[in-house]
């Protein structure tokens, strides 16, 4: 049924754009030329245009507040979260951190080279 609303409530909307971009504003608007007499003639196209635009805003303003009313309806049961606690997962090492990847590393066990001793021959 919600379904069916929103896309009707769409619809309606489309329909009351179309509508008003007809209407003959100020500026000249995209109002369609029409036969000098009966329902298209100025004031025929102009009273219908009006009227059409009054019924379709009247259905939109309806559809929405019944779809208003229908998503209150089916939202009420939901329980709010108004706790402030937030939690992140603490990171896992994996392995060693090494700062420099590209350096060598050194060897403890190997003995340090010593360049003030003497070489021998």
């Amino acid at each position: 049924m919600l379904l069916f609303l929103t896309v009707l409530q769409a619809i309606v909307g489309a329909l009351l754009v179309g509508v008003i971009l007809m209407q003959k504003s100020e500026g000249g608007g995209l109002g369609v030329g029409g036969s000098p007499t009966g329902l298209m003639s100025a004031r025929g196209a102009a009273d219908f245009l009006t009227r059409a635009t009054t019924v379709l805003a009247v259905i939109f303003v309806g559809l929405s507040i019944v779809l208003a009313a229908l998503a209150a309806g089916h939202s009420s049961g939901q329980k709010i979260d108004t706790s402030l606690q937030r939690s992140a997962p603490a990171p896992v090492q994996q392995g060693p951190v090494v700062p420099n990847p590209g350096a060598p590393v050194a060897n403890p066990a190997a003995p340090a080279a010593n360049p003030a001793a003497p070489a021998t021959k």
